[in-house]
């Protein structure tokens, strides 16, 4: 974080980052770029320092044996570790670039930044404020302290408070979850099970791609108390993941009301 508490690039860019070398040849990044399914392009360095970057725009047409240093892009964009995530989203939108090489000050490669991340950094911080508005209306509803807590749930140890997903919106979950962008589950811990305020779709579509785990905003509250979602829960006999239907018979209200729209 900055020191004015704001999110930096720091804090979500990628660490690991996949480079190729001045001297490797057209033929060979090329045939990285087909065999990736992650990468179209790679930072060139030279030991650590950033001397460009390769895309595979820039190999067409270029001869197999060419040096990467004769073809790459050396007038590039990077951003320092220390840049609010903010501005550095501003300069992926107006300049059209899926990622950003990241330097620090003697310009060599700390890390790589890219659209997605920027778009989970969104995601994550608009979260709290929902979070933290089930907090004080648990707290002023039934009296109780809660506290926040954020970590991995196990999918399997999950009580649903909802009975139903829709089938047409699981594919956008799926896709979300593919790509990191998925935005983290609230659940609220009673000290006796973990019930599910948040992210039907999310963990319906996460069962579907076998994962275990998933990232949540936990609301613990350390006090024995009825929650109305617990009994509609158990009114339901609402157990675990399997129970809860996707409904393949009805659009989202927020498509049909679209659909009504356009036929009127």
């Amino acid at each position: 974080m900055a020191d004015d508490g704001k999110p930096t690039v720091q804090d979500y860019m990628t660490r690991d980052v996949a480079t190729v070398s001045p001297d490797d040849t057209v033929k060979d990044v090329a045939a990285r770029i087909s065999e990736s399914n992650e990468h179209s392009g790679f930072p060139v360095c030279d030991g650590r320092h950033v001397e460009g970057f390769i895309s595979a725009r820039d190999l067409l047409l270029e001869e197999d044996h060419e040096p990467i240093f004769k073809v790459m892009t050396t007038d590039l964009l990077v951003a320092h570790p220390e840049m609010e995530i903010d501005d550095a989203a501003r300069v992926i939108l107006r300049s059209g670039i899926r990622r950003l090489p990241v330097v620090d000050d003697a310009g060599n490669l700390v890390g790589i930044i890219s659209n997605a991340d920027v778009i989970r950094s969104q995601i994550e911080r608009a979260t709290p404020g929902k979070v933290d508005k089930l907090m004080r209306t648990l707290e002023n509803i039934h009296g109780v302290s809660a506290r926040e807590e954020r970590r991995k749930v196990p999918l399997s140890e999950l009580t649903p408070t909802q009975g139903k997903v829709y089938a047409d919106e699981l594919e956008g979950r799926r896709y979300e979850l593919e790509r990191g962008l998925a935005e983290p589950l609230v659940v609220i811990d009673t000290g006796t099970e973990l019930l599910l305020a948040d992210g039907h779709h999310r963990v319906k579509a996460a069962s579907r791609l076998d994962v275990e785990r998933m990232d949540a905003y936990v609301i613990v509250i350390d006090e024995p108390v009825e929650l109305g979602m617990a009994k509609t829960a158990e009114k339901e006999n609402l157990e675990s993941i399997g129970d809860i239907e996707a409904v393949d018979y009805a659009h989202h209200p927020l498509v049909e009301t679209t659909h009504r729209l356009k036929e009127e």
